[in-house]
Formats: C-alpha cells, sequence, structure tokens
C-alpha cells in the first residue's frame, strides 16, 4: 500500500462525549483510541497533515452539544494539536461528513493539493463511513484503517437489533465492497507512512 508524502489524516469526533456509556450502550474496539493515537504520530512525524474534527452536536440531550465537556476532543487528541510539521485543519460539523462542516474541508484539500485521505474516529458506520463515501464520491482515494474506528450497539427497524461488532463489520464490507474505500490496518497505514 501506497501512503503519499501528502496524504491528509481526517482524525474525526474523538471526543469524550463518546465515553458515556450510559447514553451510547456497549462498544467495540477497545484498542481503537491507541491506534488513533499512533497514526497522529506518525502523520504529524513525518510532516504530513492532519484534519481534526468536531461534531457540534444540535441535539439538546447529546453528549456532544456545545457547551457541555463531552463536546471536547478527548485530551490524548488535544494535547497532540499544534505539534506537528505538516500543515492543520480544525473542522467542526453539524452533520455526519466532514466534507459538510466549516471551513470547507474539500476546498482545504484542493489548495493544499491534497488526493488521498486517511478516515479514522468515531462511530464507523456513521460520520467515517458518510466522510469516507463523500471522500470516495468526491474522487479521493480513501483509505479506513478499521481498527481505528468504533461504534456502539444499534437498534434498527422492526426492533431489529446489531451489536457494535456487527455494525462495524458491515460498515467496513459496504466502503470496501463498495469501492468508496480502502479498508485496511492500523500497522498497514503506519508502515506505509513511516
Amino acid at each position: 500500500m501506497e501512503i503519499t508524502e501528502n496524504a491528509a489524516l481526517v482524525v474525526v469526533d474523538v471526543q469524550k462525549g463518546f465515553e458515556e456509556a450510559d447514553f451510547w450502550g456497549p462498544r467495540n474496539n477497545l484498542g481503537a483510541d491507541d491506534n488513533i493515537a499512533a497514526l497522529i504520530d506518525v502523520w504529524q512525524s513525518t510532516g504530513r497533515p492532519v484534519v481534526f474534527v468536531r461534531h457540534d452536536s444540535s441535539k439538546p440531550r447529546s453528549p456532544l452539544r456545545l457547551g457541555y465537556e463531552g463536546n471536547d476532543l478527548k485530551e490524548y487528541v488535544q494535547e497532540r494539536r499544534g505539534k506537528g510539521a505538516g500543515s492543520e485543519l480544525f473542522v467542526t460539523k453539524t452533520v455526519n461528513s466532514a466534507f459538510l462542516g466549516t471551513p470547507d474541508l474539500g476546498a482545504w484539500l484542493t489548495a493544499e493539493g491534497i488526493s488521498q485521505v486517511v478516515v479514522a474516529g468515531i462511530q464507523t458506520n456513521m460520520c467515517v463511513e458518510t466522510t469516507a463515501r463523500m471522500g470516495g464520491n468526491l474522487g479521493y482515494d480513501v483509505v479506513v484503517p478499521y481498527d481505528a474506528t468504533y461504534t456502539f450497539d444499534v437498534v434498527g427497524p422492526f426492533g431489529w437489533r446489531r451489536g457494535a461488532d456487527e455494525v462495524a463489520q458491515a460498515s467496513a464490507v459496504s466502503l470496501h465492497g463498495g469501492g468508496f474505500a480502502r479498508v485496511v490496518t492500523t500497522r498497514e497505514v503506519v508502515e506505509a507512512a513511516g
């Protein structure tokens, strides 16, 4: 796998509010935060660009709502902001896709001459998947390190319940099988980028 010299790492919604298990329910992939941190470290040490994304929920009870501590980025992410040798962008959004946030991610990527994006963060099947799908639709070479994402159990139509692992795997199959992104491991990305 090739990770280009100016590939952007897009770190999606790694926020304190996702630690509130009573709100979200059971999650998968307890090693995701370590993998996200490893990706940020490699990107910053190699001078590649990093995009930090924060979800500002408009729902009054959401742990990700503005003005609530859960809206803040997790400490390990916040501590890394501004530490890299490469360019950095901070995007806020109120919908699933980082491409529909402020400032305009697509415009920034174009201005920076970036054609490859690596998308990691929370939740696998929500904002990570939507950002990856849109990136693929917009013509970017999208890579998703699956084990640098996580999600939660979910209830769908007809009372269907799916565990977090099932939901994440379905998301990965849809992204990879549908040609939106290459779904790989953090190790593969780190080795290619290091």
